[in-house]
């Protein structure tokens, strides 16, 4: 603890995200390390000048991104025009490689703060507990990851009306802004950021036949093929100097390389792998310099619908696919959250 204390005041986060993100990745998955462990060595981070700034912004208009491409190409801006033909607005997020889950968790409970609803809220904790399962059965142990877990089923019964700790809109923008305007930027700027991570590894490692084809198309690597990336060896290196760690110890599989480690970016793999481990729909709207139909511009859009049994939100049983409630705004590496007219 002392060496990881001394190490993480030694050097400037504000040039080292990434090696920051490798380090807070190294911590959660390392068995002597528990999330409050993480939580504290972050806390210290932030003490040593990581710069400020917030996890989501307030809602703006959709002129506000034309704006972005005045000059720029003008397929993306008709394809903006039309988006502003069914969408009343979009919130930004921080482009950190964290963006989806970020997204998500923000535009799920926002839903659930308007819709109240509670059945929902039910059949959601029946598959967070699964998912739990899931992880305790790949080798998990439950310290790494049960704090995760409560804080967000701790933010579900906030966003329920009529409990004792239960919020209103303002207070869930609040909290999602960052640290100097509230205790709980920090649960939704990396807290959150790993409940969901661990989720969508749980759910591709235990699924991994399925999986694999579309793994090979991205990174011609198999969902159990060791990987090793270097920056990881050289954060080991340094906080580990006065220990002997077997390197076998630490090989990788595609989750632990693309999926695991904050600040790695998300593709279909990982919303559909997330989408079916809750049993949540989410639209993706794909912002981007693709051809349109001819007669006129489109923008194209892909509804990622749970496949996996009974996990779905569908009502009362049935089998026709439920309406995405979730709807993200994908440019090349990043999303955002549209509101829909």
């Amino acid at each position: 603890m002392q060496v990881l204390v001394l190490y993480c005041c030694s050097f400037d986060i504000r040039k080292s995200t990434g090696l920051f993100c490798r380090l807070l990745h190294i911590l959660a998955f390392h068995e002597h390390y528990d999330a409050r462990t993480v939580f504290i060595i972050f806390a210290i981070l932030i003490t040593c000048g990581i710069e400020k700034f917030c996890y989501m912004e307030l809602q703006e208009p959709l002129s506000m991104l034309a704006a972005e491409y005045e000059s720029g190409s003008p397929i993306l801006l008709e394809k903006i025009k039309v988006l502003d033909q069914q969408y009343a607005a979009i919130r930004r997020t921080r482009g950190d490689g964290n963006c989806f889950f970020r997204s998500f968790m923000f535009s799920y409970l926002e839903h659930i703060l308007e819709s109240q609803d509670r059945a929902e809220v039910d059949r959601i904790k029946g598959n967070v507990e699964e998912c739990r399962k899931t992880l305790q059965s790949l080798g998990h142990t439950d310290f790494t990851f049960e704090d995760f877990f409560s804080l967000f089923l701790e933010q579900l019964e906030c966003v329920l009306q009529g409990n004792e700790d239960s919020i209103s809109q303002d207070e869930l923008i609040l909290r999602s802004r960052d640290q100097s305007i509230s205790d709980y930027g920090e649960w939704f700027g990396w807290l959150v950021v790993m409940f969901f991570r661990f989720v969508t590894s749980g759910e591709i490692r235990k699924r991994s036949e399925f999986f694999e084809p579309f793994i090979l198309g991205l990174t011609n690597a198999t969902v159990e093929q060791q990987l090793f990336p270097y920056a990881f060896l050289t954060v080991l290196q340094v906080v580990y100097c006065d220990n002997v760690y077997n390197i076998e110890q630490f090989r990788s599989t595609f989750c632990k390389s693309s999926v695991e480690p904050m600040g790695e970016e998300s593709d279909h793999v990982h919303i559909t792998a997330l989408s079916d481990a809750l049993g949540v729909p989410i639209r993706v709207v794909y912002l981007d310099r693709s051809s349109c139909d001819i007669g006129g511009v489109s923008v194209n859009h892909h509804d990622f619908l749970p496949t996996s049994g009974d996990k779905s939100n569908a009502k009362g049983g049935s089998t026709v696919p439920v309406k995405p409630f979730i709807t993200l705004l994908y440019r090349p590496g990043h999303y955002d959250i549209l509101y829909p007219k």
